[in-house]
């Protein structure tokens, strides 16, 4: 399942999307996957493809080797359930064997789902690359614990925040979310902070990648994976290990 693209979800609406979508296939039969070892790619001077992260010209981060003869993109919502159960399921598996082996690179594409996406993914991408997986790890693994702030919002708080200007709205959900000490606790200071948060490019650009996803590749809802370029209709990590080790079998 995944969570699906509202019409106003760019617009910075206060409406929590509800989640639905297609199921995956038959993930039983998926895993029983062949899971000989992958040949290795070496990374450059012995090191490590896990701990080689870039920014890409499409706004993506990127894991992994940029040569990987399997290309790996995520489409996510850093607030939609389902990808917090797939980062879960699949973290561990997907970098320490697919990418570490320099067979596949992995990159994370922000899609603006629901209305807290905007403000976290601005103070992600104000970290910059190096940091940004983990910072996504730690916030997926939060993620009902910050989410749930928002449901208890009063209807008349939630309007006003609904008429606030967008970097008024994004500097307002991470008020409620209570988000501000996970980032300042990971080297972020409240000056940068504030001064992310009311940077209008880093909306725009956000905004961009997402309208990009949606026009270009039909992304209607998250988890979205291109392998190589091409939409794989799945949203679950043992079908998506079996479509990786088929791209590398070639």
């Amino acid at each position: 399942m995944k969570a699906k693209l509202s019409t106003g979800a760019v617009a910075l609406t206060l409406f929590l999307s509800g989640c639905g979508g297609e199921e995956s296939g038959n993930l039983n039969a998926a895993a029983a996957n062949d899971a000989a070892p992958l040949t290795q790619i070496a990374a450059p001077n012995n090191g490590d493809w896990t701990q080689v992260v870039s920014e890409t010209p499409e706004g993506g981060y990127r894991m992994g080797n940029p040569d990987a003869p399997v290309k790996l993109i995520e489409y996510a919502s850093i607030t939609c359930p389902h990808c917090a159960v797939f980062a879960e399921d699949a973290t561990q598996p997907l970098e320490n064997v697919f990418v570490r082996s320099g067979q596949v690179s992995y990159e994370y594409r922000p899609f603006l789902l629901f209305p807290s996406d905007p403000a976290i993914f601005m103070l992600l991408r104000c970290q910059g690359p190096t940091p940004f997986f983990r910072l996504v790890e730690q916030l997926y693994a939060t993620q009902q614990e910050w989410s749930a702030r928002l449901q208890t919002l009063s209807p008349e708080r939630a309007q006003q925040i609904q008429n606030m200007a967008p970097t008024a709205q994004a500097a307002a959900i991470i008020e409620v979310t209570e988000l501000a000490p996970f980032f300042r606790q990971r080297g972020m200071p409240e000056s940068r902070i504030n001064s992310c948060l009311a940077d209008t490019s880093q909306l725009e650009r956000l905004a961009e990648i997402t309208r990009h996803g949606s026009q270009e590749n039909n992304v209607t809802g998250t988890p979205t994976f291109l392998i190589n370029g091409e939409k794989a209709d799945v949203a679950e990590w043992p079908e998506l290990e079996r479509r990786l080790r088929a791209a590398i079998d070639g």
